[in-house]
């Protein structure tokens, strides 16, 4: 209920951030838009001003021409002003032509016309003034007159028209336009003007108050958000990198993405062309080294490699068995699953509590890796737990207690049993689903040793469908045939009838030859030692002589192992830290591609269960993953039974 209610009001605070946040947004959605709208309304009011204006410019020119006619006259009548000169004042007409005698002087029809005067000078009106101010200088000269006839011409009268506000303005805008910018004319223009001006002014009042109120409330929502997302302590976050569910769920996402940035995948490739086109730098060489495994890694520091298996489910996953090291805050051994796809750390580490000298996979349970030790414990990891064993024997005489060098799991799905080796000369075979007790156990004796019975195993052979029968190497070179069971006339135990006096130094390793095809060599092994040599075996049910012997090693000779994949290629590492590749079909005496990725000794190899790939690591602690050249690794018809041939003359020499 606890948890429960944890992520109750986990989630019911996550839904308070959010709606804040969407809130917030709003808000500052809603202060862009006022400036975007205050922006252009700003934009706007020079225009209507200068409408306003314009309108009332036109208004001034309307009134001063209606004004006109009395003005024209009294500004005539100033700009003539009174005259030195006594002109006799000529009589008026009528609009219609007639003659009106002029009341001022009636004695003025003496002199004509009033078209018979003169016009007068440009200048004479500002020559009177001058003269009227200088004073009357004698007598006044007496005007001259002449006689001049002109025709008279009516003109039409001109009509006045006469206009009003609402019709002598231009309307400039929409209605819109004036609605909202206010009149632009017309009767009361000041009053509504300044109720505009009002209106303008409360609306910008109020979308101030409503902006400062906005960016209030956008503070108190930034502030509770703050309160709610504060920083964590040290205290606070170490707590939470502690947590189980935080560092699982950061090693699972982490190992995704690394995994995804690890692959080479070729994306610009062009399938349209031939194999020969798509060859690169490195075409013709039979090994290119693809991955390095625990180089800059401080866990593996300072360890040897002691065994190599490649899963059967996984091809990817390569498992990986480590020494102990110096550093006393470290596991005593270490079990690493390496990934292809995972190149700077491993997918899993395993820890046990002392030296792992031998691994597998269980072919039948892609999520259990067997390990021997040194101790004679037999432990059993799983993927989906922690790093330490779910299963493992008791430290008892009923199991191993010398170390445990050889470790397979044979028979099928639904019988399969583990069988495992320890140089005390027991062999044991378990359940894996109950380590309390072995189900069967062999105590090895050879009662044809001149010196001892016991038989210090530091190898084990088994076929790939033989889960009766076994071989074992020991450390006076030998190697022997045992029996699980009693049948023909043998006891359970060694054959003492077929020993192979195969090396005159202990043997590190035998390896039977794989099913592969139609052709069936599984009577072929072959054979590592300390003698600096590797050896080709047939078995044979009276022991014999070596097929063949692989001489070319400057050092001791760790390991050795068939192609699971190509019938006549197999590769053996040494103490000088060099990896060969032999393909009999090609040479029987040379190898046919060697390496040598490190300075020092090369202890164990692995051929993955495609043959694409070989794994070798040694004293270094170092993994080496080779690529191997498809003639190594895929096989056809002809070179088996080329092959076949190779036996047949290496048997009848």
């Amino acid at each position: 209920m606890s948890s429960g209610s944890a992520s109750a009001s986990d989630a019911r605070r996550k839904a308070e951030i959010e709606a804040k946040k969407a809130k917030l947004q709003e808000i500052r959605r809603q202060r862009e838009e006022r400036a975007q709208r205050l922006k252009s309304s700003s934009a706007a009011l020079p225009e209507a001003s200068s409408s306003t204006s314009a309108r009332k410019d036109l208004d001034d020119l309307v009134n001063s021409l209606i004004s006109a006619p009395t003005s024209s006259r009294g500004s005539r009548a100033s700009l003539v002003g009174p005259s030195s000169i006594d002109y006799p004042p000529s009589p008026r007409r009528s609009l219609l032509g007639t003659r009106v005698p002029s009341t001022a002087d009636p004695a003025s029809s003496d002199f004509g016309s009033e078209s018979e005067i003169p016009p007068s000078t440009p200048g004479a009106g500002q020559a009177a003034p001058a003269a009227s101010a200088l004073g009357d200088v004698g007598p006044r000269a007496a005007p001259e007159l002449i006689d001049v006839e002109t025709e008279l011409y009516e003109l039409p009268q001109r009509q006045r028209v006469f206009y009003t506000k609402e019709v002598q303005t231009a309307t400039l805008g929409d209605s819109s336009d004036d609605d909202h910018h206010g009149p632009s004319g017309g009767v009361g223009a000041e009053a509504r003007t300044r109720e505009t001006e009002q209106t303008i002014r409360a609306q910008i009042l109020a979308e101030h108050a409503a902006e400062l109120a906005a960016r209030q409330e956008e503070a108190r929502l930034e502030r509770e958000l703050a309160q709610q997302l504060r920083e964590l302590t040290d205290d606070e976050r170490l707590a939470v990198y502690a947590a189980h569910d935080f560092g699982e769920f950061v090693e699972r996402s982490t190992k995704i993405v690394e995994r995804a940035l690890t692959d080479t995948y070729d994306v610009l490739r062009d399938y349209r062309l031939a194999d020969d086109d798509l060859l690169d730098s490195t075409a013709g060489s039979q090994l290119r080294l693809v991955r390095t495994f625990g180089a800059a890694d401080k866990m593996f520091a300072g360890r040897s490699i002691t065994a190599i298996d490649w899963s059967a489910k996984f091809p990817e996953l390569c498992a990986v068995a480590y020494s102990r090291t110096e550093h006393e805050e470290s596991p005593d051994g270490l079990v690493a699953v390496w990934n292809m796809h995972l190149a700077d750390r491993p997918e899993f580490v395993f820890h046990a509590q002392t030296d792992v000298l031998s691994v597998c996979f269980s072919p039948f349970h892609a999520t259990l890796v067997v390990g021997g030790t040194y101790s004679g414990q037999i432990l059993v990891w799983d993927t989906r737990a922690r790093s330490l064993p779910v299963l493992k024997t008791p430290l008892s005489a009923a199991g191993h207690t010398h170390p445990v060098y050889g470790l397979r799991i044979i028979g099928s799905a639904n019988a399969h049993h583990l069988v495992s080796a320890s140089t005390d000369g027991t062999v044991c075979w378990w359940m894996l689903d109950m380590l309390a007790r072995p189900q069967e156990t062999l105590e090895l004796v050879n009662t044809a040793h001149a010196k001892t019975d016991e038989v210090a195993v530091t190898a084990l052979g088994l076929g790939e469908q033989d889960t009766t029968s076994f071989l074992v190497g020991s450390e006076d070179g030998a190697i022997y045939a045992g029996n699980r069971y009693d049948r023909a006339g043998l006891k359970a135990g060694l054959n003492a009838a077929e020993v192979y006096r195969a090396h005159a130094a202990p043997v590190t390793s035998i390896h039977c030859h794989p099913l592969t095809g139609a052709v069936d060599f599984s009577d072929l092994f072959l054979t590592a030692s300390m003698d600096w040599t590797a050896r080709l075996w047939r078995q044979t049910p009276t022991g014999g002589v070596p097929i063949r012997s692989f001489e070319e090693s400057n050092d001791y000779v760790y390991d050795v192992r068939w192609s699971p994949t190509h019938p006549c290629v197999f590769a053996h590492v040494d103490g000088a830290g060099k990896l060969d590749v032999f393909d009999l079909n090609t040479d029987v005496e040379r190898p046919v591609a060697s390496a040598t990725p490190g300075k020092r000794a090369l202890n164990r190899l692995a051929w993955s269960r495609t043959g694409r790939n070989l794994a070798t690591a040694g004293a270094e602690g170092v993994v080496y993953i080779y690529e191997v050249a498809d003639t190594l690794a895929t096989a056809t018809d002809d070179d088996v039974h080329s092959f076949q041939r190779v036996l047949a003359r290496l048997l009848s020499s």
